[in-house]
């Protein structure tokens, strides 16, 4: 038992004792200079963080439940992103998201390959995306509209 104690102890001081290896090694001192590629990539980092709105207008059969579920499960339980579907009119529909960019334009890639994504008989194309407005923060959640 005295042996099983002593071999613990060597292996906390032996892993404590790489954690302070590599934290002293890891130090930048504070006259170190940043890099103008490291700046670019924070600030490019910053802005796929920032919070965006997005509308995109859908052309095809998008009076489908199922395609309308779809975009509900991917925009919520996959993205967690805010926002509404119109209902549909004709053949047309609105989608209105908010989220951080980076979110926001997979979201917009998904709608763009949906159809063939998702394995759906219907055929939906995006027609525009727009990412003029402001976000509002007026959702909790992502809403479906229904005639």
């Amino acid at each position: 038992m005295h042996s099983m104690t002593v071999r613990t102890l060597l292996l906390a001081g032996m892993f404590l004792f790489q954690i302070l290896a590599v934290s002293s090694f890891c130090v930048v001192p504070p006259q170190a200079k940043i890099s103008a590629s490291h700046l670019a990539m924070s600030s490019n980092t910053d802005n796929m963080n920032e919070v965006v709105a997005c509308r995109i207008l859908l052309k095809g059969d998008v009076g489908g439940g199922y395609y309308r579920s779809c975009v509900k499960n991917e925009a919520t339980q996959f993205r967690n992103l805010c926002g509404t579907m119109t209902p549909p009119d004709d053949d047309t529909a609105e989608i209105y998201v908010e989220g951080k960019r980076k979110t926001v334009e997979g979201f917009v890639r998904w709608c763009e390959r949906a159809d063939k994504k998702v394995g759906m008989s219907q055929i939906i194309k995006v027609e525009s995306v727009s990412y003029e407005d402001e976000p509002t923060g007026l959702y909790d959640g992502f809403y479906i509209g229904t005639n």
